[in-house]
């Protein structure tokens, strides 16, 4: 594959992955709402700012290898604060008490689940992706794991009749996020570095 071939099947997978985040992040936030949940709400502000990356990705992609790096550090420091304001929700909600929707909680996971199954394979078939794909790859691999989790506290809030389900997966949701921030900057550190001996 040559490197204009590869270019357009990376600019082609990222607008593909950047609609159906800020769809399926548009459908989360408003069913969080409507069914009280901290999980659906902190899984919405995910897709949300993973959409934004994916844009900055997009435009990362035509320029050097030193916007590419500070792309994806923004990204990582994105996760990081994304995990911040789901932490406070929870608390909160945790405080101030809720009442989550099991059944909403579970169909929005599933349908959530095929969405981000489906960008984290195109993703994964990209040849040789640099460093701000490999951030874009950790973002939606976090949200198919988080979607699992979701699916598990939806059926135990409906059996239960509790919200500690909800707010113990939007705390679970927080660590991923920070983890995979804490990746994607010691990979951009890296790859600075690396970028940095190659130049001298």
């Amino acid at each position: 594959m040559t490197d204009s071939a590869s270019s357009d099947a990376e600019r082609r997978t990222l607008w593909i992955v950047l609609v159906l985040n800020a769809a399926i992040a548009l459908a989360f936030l408003i069913a969080g709402v409507s069914g009280d949940s901290s999980a659906l709400l902190a899984n919405g502000l995910d897709n949300l700012s993973d959409a934004a990356v994916y844009a900055l990705s997009l435009i990362a992609l035509s320029r050097g290898t030193k916007w590419k790096t500070r792309a994806a550090g923004v990204s990582g420091v994105m996760l990081l604060i994304f995990a911040g304001g789901i932490l406070l929700d929870v608390g909160r909600r945790y405080l101030q008490g809720s009442e989550p929707i099991g059944v909403t909680m579970m169909a929005m996971s599933a349908v959530a689940a095929v969405v981000n199954y489906i960008c984290l394979r195109l993703l994964q078939r990209l040849r040789k992706p640099d460093v701000n794909l490999r951030a874009a790859t950790t973002f939606s691999f976090n949200d198919f794991i988080s979607n699992g989790g979701i699916l598990v506290a939806g059926l135990l809030v409906w059996w239960l009749g509790s919200n500690w389900p909800d707010l113990l997966v939007g705390f679970l949701t927080a660590i991923i996020a920070v983890k995979g921030g804490v990746e994607i900057l010691r990979d951009t550190k890296k790859e600075a570095r690396q970028a940095k001996e190659e130049n001298r």
